[in-house]
């Protein structure tokens, strides 16, 4: 790419002088861990969407991720007409098996097919929304990604996004009694998402905040994560306009907001720029993040 090819060892040199200053920031930021009350595991997760890896819905992607280095894997329900393929018994248990043969997990369950059949108009949306609570549990999973793009989108849509919050409002309940976090992720600002999550009035119904989605968008996501704090369930990683710690993303700061608002647990990865290869840039990426957000700090 750009006319010529870099080593992952030449690409991570590149990265030493952002690197070099994390030692401050992870013996700093380690205070936050200690804090009285803070629950959670005591530092990071890495995972991988199934979808960037190519292999979305399908039991083979916990291999490509163990191939990477990963924790664990976001595993999306797949597309259909009125039934999605993660529905389906037989698929959970071998995405399951999969999963515990690498010694990975999963990190969250994700509606990618929302952005097709849009949550705020579509009746069968609806429905699957309820039923993707039902399969949190056989998953061994209590987060559900729910995607508002494309034709989904909320953003200058204010009849639609008056309709998602009453939809949510009757879904919230199972969620609740279930465990289980609806994670709204989309292009709107940090204020708009409260908004929706105030409209709902339910603990079940979070924020899933994608860093690269955000900054794309014009928004200052080191301000929003604090501004969100504990309404944030879970994030992506993102970087439009190179790998990570290259492109436009700092995510030194990003690790300083997660740590303002006492954050630990999963960062997963969903690509973008791929000019290695799609198993080698996500190994770039992972190994880059490492550094950054430690199982342990």
């Amino acid at each position: 790419m750009n006319g010529r090819t870099l080593s992952r060892r030449q690409m991570l040199a590149g990265s030493a002088l952002t690197l070099a200053g994390l030692s401050l920031t992870t013996s700093c930021t380690s205070l936050s861990g200690q804090r009285a009350g803070r629950k959670g595991p005591a530092g990071f997760k890495l995972g991988v969407c199934d979808w960037t890896i190519g292999r979305a819905t399908q039991p083979e992607a916990f291999d490509v991720a163990k191939r990477i280095g990963l924790d664990g894997v976001q595993v999306d329900f797949g597309r259909g007409a009125e039934e999605l393929p993660l529905f389906a018994p037989a698929l959970q248990q071998s995405i399951l098996e999969q999963a515990e043969q690498n010694e990975l997990e999963v990190a969250s369950l994700a509606m990618g097919t929302l952005n097709e059949i849009p949550f705020k108009s579509d009746p069968r949306a609806e429905r699957w929304v309820e039923q993707a609570i039902e399969v949190c549990g056989a998953m061994k999973t209590d987060i559900i990604l729910l995607a508002f793009f494309g034709k989904g989108d909320l953003l200058d849509d204010p009849i639609g996004l008056d309709l998602t919050v009453e939809r949510l409002k009757k879904i919230a309940p199972k969620a609740e009694d279930a465990g289980v976090t609806l994670a709204v992720e989309s292009w709107l600002n940090a204020e708009q998402h409260m908004e929706i999550l105030d409209g709902v009035g339910s603990p079940a119904v979070k924020v899933y905040y994608d860093v690269g989605n955000s900054h794309h968008k014009g928004y200052d996501i080191y301000q929003e994560i604090r501004d969100l704090g504990r309404r944030i369930v879970q994030f992506h990683a993102k970087d439009y306009d190179d790998l990570y710690g290259r492109g436009s993303i700092d995510f030194p700061r990003v690790r300083e907001a997660m740590d303002a608002i006492d954050y630990r647990g999963w960062f997963v990865m969903e690509g973008v720029k791929m000019p290695l290869g799609v198993e080698e840039s996500c190994r770039y990426d992972a190994e880059y993040l490492r550094t950054i957000f430690p199982p342990r700090v």
